[in-house]
């Protein structure tokens, strides 16, 4: 599980009004503090989930550098260290299709218009930072990208992402399997 490790039906959105790439940020972080709210542990008052402090993280990551991965998909991505996001056992994530596509500084200078943002608890940060690659290299896959582009609904890229998940999952099956019959063949 990989697109799906982190991300929820609930938290796709299509259609999504933006105009730059700071606006997409805004929003990103907007959803993902809503998103938090949605898992936060009642003990924790839905108040922690301040979407300033999502939005701030983000921007902070991209003046690092541009988090688009070419081919008009961009995945921001950031640690977050307040309370709220401590509180969850993993990260969270929103993916958005927007209206239209937004500059968004991509290296190949094309536009945006596929966010994948993901926020991770700062003390689980090093155990989940391997899958950003792996997210990325899904998400770079000019076929999935095509597919994504002519869904028409939320449900239709659920859909999408989970059989790709479980195609990932059927070859690591078939992968260990492989390997458990060449040791006894050895």
């Amino acid at each position: 599980m990989l697109l799906t490790e982190f991300l929820t039906a609930e938290n796709i959105h299509l259609d999504t009004p933006a105009s730059c790439k700071k606006r997409t940020l805004e929003i990103a972080g907007k959803l993902l503090a809503d998103a938090m709210r949605k898992q936060l542990p009642e003990e924790i008052g839905s108040d922690e989930a301040c979407p300033i402090a999502c939005f701030d993280a983000l921007l902070k990551r991209e003046k690092l550098g541009c988090t688009a991965l070419n081919n008009g998909v961009a995945m921001p991505h950031a640690k977050l260290a307040n309370a709220c996001i401590q509180s969850l056992e993993k990260p969270i994530a929103v993916f958005m299709k927007l209206e239209q596509p937004v500059d968004y500084e991509a290296q190949d200078r094309k536009e945006v218009d596929l966010i994948y943002a993901i926020l991770f608890p700062e003390q689980s940060c090093n155990h989940y930072k391997a899958y950003l690659p792996k997210i990325a290299e899904k998400l770079s896959d000019k076929n999935i990208i095509k597919q994504i582009r002519t869904a028409e609904t939320e449900e239709d890229i659920w859909q999408l992402f989970c059989y790709l998940d479980n195609q990932e999952e059927q070859a690591e099956k078939a992968e260990k399997t492989e390997e458990q019959a060449n040791e006894k063949t050895e």
